[in-house]
């Protein structure tokens, strides 16, 4: 894939927020790891800066993991008591990724729900954000979205089974997209990503990317391209094919042992490669 017409050479006088602030809204006091993934998947796919909001803990391990990620502290796990803060903070982003490591229960539900809604940035909807909106697709409505499921979120998503067979996962993710109105990035074996209009396979990847996190990293990877002003289509698109590469590369190198945490060093290897 040639990654040209979205890492263009950059001017010498380049300057910090040029290449996007990304906003967080990930983790929970048990979930600790996604919006790290989150995060660092983002950086080294070019974004200036990346603030993680999430409860005090995970922000405490995510600071302390890389001094690279900002974090803004939650007094507890995410609540309606946070929603002014999180559309005030917003503001000055250019990008949103929502769902990972939240937790799954109706207030955090509704939380997420409103937040989509208020919040006016392109956005990535991963995991559990994904599950708020079973029964509320109306809210994405005239949103900027790319949304990531797996398998069984597209399920809860879309009421609809996908099976193991990439004609199958054409046509329905294609109709979805086109029914929501909003880019859908299939996750599996080979990718299917769809804006109702076009659809694309992506087939990068190795089955050694089972491991929690790769879909955090790929969230993240996204998120960046985003925050770049690329369209929802195309960032999803090169996300998958970033993501699912230096995937390869770290499975390549660790096989069974690989952890989502080795590809942040193959991303960028990726990205220079195919520029």
């Amino acid at each position: 894939m040639d990654l040209k017409k979205i890492y263009l050479q950059r001017n010498r006088w380049s300057h910090k927020g040029q290449f996007g602030y990304v906003l967080i809204i990930a983790g929970s006091e048990l979930y600790t790891g996604s919006p790290i993934f989150n995060s660092l998947a983002a950086l080294r796919s070019g974004a200036d800066l990346v603030t993680v909001i999430t409860p005090y803990r995970t922000a405490n391990v995510a600071s302390a993991f890389l001094p690279d990620i900002i974090s803004y502290p939650l007094n507890k796990n995410l609540s309606r008591e946070h929603i002014p803060v999180i559309i005030r903070l917003s503001k000055k982003f250019n990008s949103l990724i929502i769902g990972g490591g939240l937790n799954r229960d109706e207030e955090t539900f509704g939380v997420i729900r409103e937040l989509i809604k208020k919040i006016d940035l392109p956005m990535v909807i991963d995991a559990e954000a994904i599950r708020a909106l079973n029964q509320h697709q109306q809210i994405l409505k005239n949103k900027t979205a790319v949304m990531t499921p797996h398998k069984e979120e597209f399920r809860i998503l879309t009421g609809e089974t996908v099976a193991d067979d990439i004609a199958d996962r054409k046509i329905k993710v294609k109709k979805w997209a086109q029914k929501l109105h909003t880019v859908i990035l299939l996750k599996g074996h080979a990718d299917v990503i769809s804006d109702g209009k076009k659809t694309v396979i992506n087939k990068t990847g190795s089955p050694y990317m089972t491991k929690g996190g790769f879909g955090d990293t790929l969230a993240g990877v996204c998120g960046a391209l985003l925050a770049r002003n690329i369209n929802p289509f195309q960032a999803a698109v090169a996300a998958a094919f970033i993501n699912g590469k230096a995937g390869e590369l770290a499975a390549q190198k660790y096989g069974e042992g690989v952890l989502a945490s080795d590809i942040f060093e193959f991303i960028p290897q990726v990205i220079k490669k195919f520029t």
